[in-house]
């Protein structure tokens, strides 16, 4: 079971037209910017307590529509396992694994599609 893996939620992905809006939002519900990177545009990490946001430019190309979260990502202990077991599954791997420069140390993830398009990431911080 991929749960086997998990130990928590980490995420939820909300794709943005407009970074700045999206900073003073965020920021003006009681989130504290964390996290910031470049990865084909910004790329910014909201906490309040225990619930993290990462939101990321899309260049004109996000939704705007209510329903428009991205993805949900979970964390994970082996990401590796993850992505093995997710292919024996017959899931639809959509992404990964793959590396990022996110947090101190870099991340891990692979993405697969739920049935509603939906994207679960699995997520483990190097």
């Amino acid at each position: 079971m991929l749960t086997n893996y998990v130990t928590g939620y980490d995420h939820i992905g909300v794709p943005t037209n407009d970074m700045d809006a999206t900073t003073k939002f965020y920021e003006a519900i009681g989130f504290k910017m964390v996290h910031e990177k470049e990865n084909n545009g910004i790329v910014r990490f909201f906490q309040y307590g225990d619930i993290i946001i990462e939101t990321y430019e899309k260049h004109g190309e996000a939704t705007g529509k209510r329903g428009a979260i991205d993805h949900i990502a979970l964390r994970v202990t082996d990401v590796e396992a993850c992505a093995k077991e997710a292919a024996e599954q017959g899931f639809k791997i959509v992404e990964g694994p793959n590396t990022l420069p996110f947090w101190e140390n870099g991340i891990r993830y692979v993405c697969i599609e739920g049935p509603n398009t939906e994207i679960v990431e699995f997520l483990q911080k190097l």
